[in-house]
């Protein structure tokens, strides 16, 4: 929770295993290319994290370093699956190689609006903090805690960062499947909307060689 000035930053870059899915990963990729160009204008360098096969060929294409990655999740995200690539972050950020870690995802909002966004984990935000704790409730307890505070404060912190990424991966999953399921329909109606005027143009010209062919007929029968 230490605020520090900003030299390495770490993003854990959430995108889809597989496209179909309209502008999704565009999105989320040009916010974080913006990103990396903010922070690169101030002298910071960017390390990230990949889950996900379209933001890892894109992190390769642009030459971002990529500390851990994560592709082929399925349906349905695994936390212990996750553990592993966050851990990787989380340890750069206790050595302090890193000065801030962000998530970028797409977040789920309705069925027709999806959301790209980047969200600061490290260092923990006091106004969301402020924010949770309030949304919960002004009451408050007096815990005793064993063996000490900080020892379980630095496991439920790591817990909690871990959470927060599921999160992310959950939400982004839900946003693929809303954003192809709206593009899949969108393509549907094009097609059909495509085939319409290819049949109205096949018939015109058929009648149009029917007719030319009537035409023929009847000026050779004239002239016999």
């Amino acid at each position: 929770m230490k605020i520090h000035p900003v030299k390495s930053s770490g993003f854990i870059v959430v995108t889809t295993d597989k496209g179909l899915c309209g502008g999704m990963n565009t999105n989320i990729l040009r916010a974080l290319t913006q990103k990396f160009k903010d922070m690169q204008a101030v002298g910071s360098t960017p390390q990230t994290i990949a889950i996900g096969n379209k933001g890892l060929g894109f992190l390769n294409r642009i030459g971002a370093p990529v500390l851990a990655h994560l592709t082929q999740l399925g349906d349905t995200p695994h936390l212990e699956t996750l553990i592993g690539p966050v851990k990787v972050m989380l340890d750069a950020y206790t050595e302090g190689k890193l000065d801030a870690v962000y998530i970028c995802y797409t977040r789920f909002i309705n069925t027709m609006k999806q959301e790209p966004v980047i969200e600061q984990l490290l260092p923990l935000s006091n106004e969301q903090m402020h924010q949770e704790a309030k949304a919960a409730g002004s009451h408050s307890w007096d815990y005793l805690y064993e063996p000490d505070a900080p020892a379980v404060i630095d496991d439920l912190l790591e817990l909690y960062i871990e959470s927060l990424v599921y999160q992310a991966v959950a939400e982004n999953m839900a946003s693929e499947q809303s954003a192809r399921m709206v593009a899949m329909k969108a393509a549907t109606d094009n097609a059909g909307s495509v085939i319409g005027e290819l049949k109205l143009i096949y018939n015109k010209t058929r009648q149009a060689a029917i007719t030319k062919e009537l035409s023929e007929i009847v000026a050779g029968a004239a002239a016999v």
